[in-house]
């Protein structure tokens, strides 16, 4: 069987999508390796994968994290591009470690893509690209890190193709480091880029058409597949204290915010217990990389690290920042939505939830911040709890979601690949 080696890098919502695609290529019958930080290593070998190390792994702290990428203008945008491209440099180097290692046939994940090809190309073997988001220009909407509001047809797929140009030039420096590294003859990141589009090779797209229908005007290569779901062990149960909080009285809400919103922790847990209380509902607050804390209080529990998909079922909505996974992880368990989306593709997934009529009007994470901001969140949540349509929509969404098997059609796909 040949060798296959999936590449992930970023935050959780990133990488554990494809453990489970890993897993599902595993009980194919293939031999399969997972290349990604250190934080994940457990959950990879937990999957029956490899796991095989890639630097610059988000947990890490910093410096300068909170210096002047965060501020406003064009100077924070400046430094942010700039950390952007020192990680891309460093990740580089990784995932060529990496792969040198022996593999067959690479799947590239949307952070890994771009540094992917080019290793491809170097050790002769095949590819295939599984982003979690739509990346490729299109007139239906404005590319993903735009914030979801539409520019017209033609503004659309304009924003589109400056989105790839500003990749292209994030990608210069690693590019050009990687190449040489290879020994492959000079090129950029666009010229890689064109050709890798002109050479007609599928990509298979992570998410479901329940939530984003795939554009008419993609070409066909450009797949939209359904999502893949993190994987956990099949006799996983929740830990004993949430499911005695669970008995304990109605459904609560589940509240996160995943890796968002780091060292805000103990204000949120605050907020949160406020909104909770002028609501009338119990909650379920995870910590997260925030490290939300919480006043202790019968009707609201704080967990760590759970599966959403045993989780969310058992919740009467969900708050959280609406990253492409844990919105698609909100929509399977046929739960309202209440969206609080922080940066980058949020505001995108959240202004969808909204549209599928799943959630409810998205609440920017920054406006919790304001002197009103517990309750607006209380309004929210019991518009979400409250309003049986929403649920009603929330449930239809789930069995169309249900239908859907996006790690089957990625299997399939490699089995012609390796044919």
């Amino acid at each position: 069987m040949p060798k296959i080696l999936l590449t992930a890098a970023g935050s959780y919502g990133d990488v554990a999508p494809y453990t489970g695609v890993g897993a599902r290529l595993r009980a194919a019958g293939h031999e399969v390796a997972l290349a990604t930080h250190d934080s994940y290593a457990p959950l990879v070998r937990a999957a029956g994968l490899e796991f095989r190390r890639l630097p610059a792994d988000p947990r890490t702290p910093r410096p300068d994290t909170d210096g002047p990428a965060r501020t406003a203008g064009p100077g924070g945008t400046r430094a942010l591009m700039g950390k952007a491209a020192a990680f891309l440099r460093e990740l580089s180097g990784g995932l060529a470690d990496a792969a040198l290692r022996g593999a067959d046939l690479l799947l590239l994940s949307t952070t890994t893509a771009p540094l992917g090809h080019h290793l491809a190309e170097a050790m002769g073997i095949p590819s295939l690209d599984l982003p979690l988001v739509p990346g490729a220009p299109t007139g239906d909407f404005a590319p993903v890190v735009s914030g979801g509001r539409s520019l017209g047809r033609w503004g659309n797929r304009t924003a589109g193709r400056l989105s790839l140009r500003v990749l292209d030039r994030l990608h210069a420096d690693a590019t050009r480091e990687l190449r040489t590294r290879l020994g492959l003859p000079p090129a950029t990141a666009r010229t890689v880029r064109r050709r890798t589009e002109a050479a007609g090779r599928p990509v298979l797209h992570g998410f479901s058409e329940v939530l984003l229908p795939r554009p008419a005007d993609w070409p066909t290569r450009l797949e939209v597949v359904g999502n893949w779901w993190p994987w956990h062990a099949p006799d996983t149960c929740l830990p004993p204290v949430v499911e005695d909080f669970l008995a304990a009285g109605p459904p609560p809400v589940f509240l996160g915010f995943g890796s968002m919103a780091g060292g805000d922790g103990e204000r949120l847990g605050a907020l949160v217990a406020d909104a909770l209380r002028r609501a009338g509902l119990r909650g379920i607050l995870q910590a997260g990389w925030a490290g939300l804390t919480a006043p202790e209080h019968p009707d609201l529990l704080t967990v760590g690290a759970l599966p959403h998909a045993l989780l969310f079922p058992r919740m009467s909505a969900v708050v959280h920042h609406c990253g492409a996974g844990t919105a698609a992880a909100g929509v399977r368990a046929g739960v309202p939505t209440v969206p609080v989306p922080v940066t980058a593709d949020q505001p995108f997934w959240a202004a969808r939830l909204a549209a599928l009529g799943v959630a409810t009007a998205p609440i920017p994470f920054r406006d919790l911040s304001a002197d009103h901001g517990a309750a607006r969140l209380a309004h929210a949540l019991t518009q979400a709890t409250a309003a049986p349509a929403r649920r009603d929509h929330a449930r239809t969404a789930a069995h169309r979601l249900a239908a859907e098997d996006g790690a089957g059609e990625v299997a399939e796909a490699v089995g012609r690949l390796t044919a």
